[in-house]
């Protein structure tokens, strides 16, 4: 509908040939409905970044040779045959 300002079609009809006669009018309200649409779609936007920002934090920066801890989750392949997966440390 915000396409064409009209129901789509749902079989085979024969389009008339001819000039419209209200070409411009509907041009102008086509025009019309997709800046409508394109604002709803900006404040949209505008709103989901605003509600995601709420709870961001900056990220921090880590330099070469700060202490941090990894999660050994995805470490496991590299350490098999140390101990069972139920004594590992979850963090190193």
């Amino acid at each position: 509908m915000a396409n064409n300002g009209r129901n789509p079609r749902m079989g085979f009809e024969m389009r008339k040939k001819g000039k419209v006669l209200r070409a411009e009018e509907f041009a102008a309200k086509m025009k019309e409905i997709q800046e409508e649409a394109q604002a709803a779609l900006r404040k949209a936007q505008e709103e989901m970044k605003k509600q995601a920002d709420r709870y961001r934090r900056e990220v921090e920066e880590y330099k070469v040779g700060d202490m941090v801890l990894l999660s050994t989750k995805e470490l496991k392949w590299q350490m098999i045959g140390r101990r069972m997966d139920k004594l590992m440390e979850r963090f190193i």
